[in-house]
C-alpha cells in the first residue's frame, strides 16, 4: 500500500465486515481467490463514495508501530523460551539444554531492555507522541506499558469515535445465541489480542484506584453482573477513556468523587 501511494495511486479503504456482508448479499458461495477479487472490485466500484482513502500514518509513527511490532514478538519468543526453561528443570533434561536455554533467555531479555528504551526515546523524541504519553499517563491505571501501544494506535489510525476504537480491540458485548451460553455476552475479542492482555491487567489495577471504573465495577456487580463481566467493562471504559484524552487533548478528569 506504502509503494502504491508513493506511486500516485488512489487507495480506499473497506471495513473487511461491510466487505463480507456484501459477498453475502451476492450469493458467493464459492470462496476463491477469483471469486474474492472479482467481489471485492464490484464492492469498490458499488461503494466508492462511501469508501475511506486511505492516508498513510506519519513515519515516526509507523516507525514506532514496527518497533512495538517487534518488541511484542520478542516477549512472545522470551515467554515460550521460559516455558521451556521450566518443562526442561522438571523433567531433568541435560546440564547442556538448562544452559542453551540460560543463555537465549538472557539474549532476548536484553534485546528487550535495548529495544524498550529505544521505543521510549523514539517517543520522547516527537512532541505530539510525547505530548500524548503523557496525556495517557494521566489515566489512573494507565502506565508505561499500556501508554505505548495505546500512543502508536492513536497516531496510526484514524478513528471516528470512542465507540469505533472499543469495537476495533474487540471490546464490544457479543451475544451468545446458541449452546450452554446462550443468552450471555462475552467481548467480541477482534482485532489485536496482545493489546487486550495489556488492557486486561490495566483494567485489574484501575478497578481499584480510578474513581470512575471503580464505580462502574461496583455498579454491575450490584446489577448481578460477574466479575469477568465487571472486568471486561472495565477494559472497554478505560480504552474510551484513554481515545477521549488523546482525541481533547486534555489531561484526564474523573467524573466521579
Amino acid at each position: 500500500m506504502y509503494y502504491l501511494h508513493e506511486q500516485g495511486f488512489i487507495l480506499l479503504q473497506a471495513n473487511p465486515s461491510k466487505a463480507s456482508q456484501y459477498a453475502k448479499a451476492l450469493n458467493l458461495v464459492h470462496k476463491t481467490d477469483k471469486s474474492d477479487a472479482t467481489m471485492l472490485a464490484r464492492y469498490g466500484h458499488d461503494q466508492q463514495h462511501s469508501l475511506c482513502r486511505w492516508q498513510p500514518e506519519p513515519v515516526e509513527s509507523r516507525a514506532l508501530k514496527a518497533m512495538l511490532r517487534r518488541l511484542e514478538a520478542l516477549e512472545q519468543d522470551l515467554q515460550r523460551e521460559e516455558n521451556r526453561f521450566e518443562a526442561a528443570n522438571f523433567s531433568g533434561a541435560s546440564a547442556r539444554v538448562i544452559q542453551s536455554l540460560e543463555d537465549m533467555i538472557a539474549v532476548l531479555k536484553d534485546e528487550i531492555d535495548k529495544l524498550t528504551q529505544e521505543i521510549d526515546d523514539h517517543i520522547d523524541g516527537h512532541p505530539s507522541l510525547k505530548k500524548n504519553r503523557k496525556l495517557l499517563q494521566s489515566i489512573s491505571g494507565v502506565g508505561v506499558v499500556v501508554s505505548r501501544v495505546m500512543v502508536s494506535l492513536l497516531a496510526c489510525k484514524n478513528f471516528k469515535n470512542a465507540k469505533q476504537f472499543s469495537a476495533y480491540l474487540g471490546l464490544i458485548p457479543k451475544l451468545k445465541e446458541s449452546g450452554k451460553q446462550a443468552g450471555k455476552t462475552t467481548l467480541s475479542k477482534q482485532g489485536p489480542s496482545y493489546v487486550r492482555v495489556k488492557l486486561y491487567m490495566a483494567a485489574v489495577v484501575a478497578g481499584q484506584h480510578n474513581p470512575d471504573i471503580k464505580a462502574q465495577k461496583t455498579r454491575l456487580l450490584q446489577q448481578g453482573k460477574n466479575k469477568m463481566q465487571a472486568l471486561g467493562a472495565a477494559m472497554r471504559k478505560l480504552a474510551q477513556i484513554c481515545f477521549g484524552v488523546v482525541k481533547t487533548q486534555t489531561e484526564y478528569q474523573p467524573q466521579v468523587n
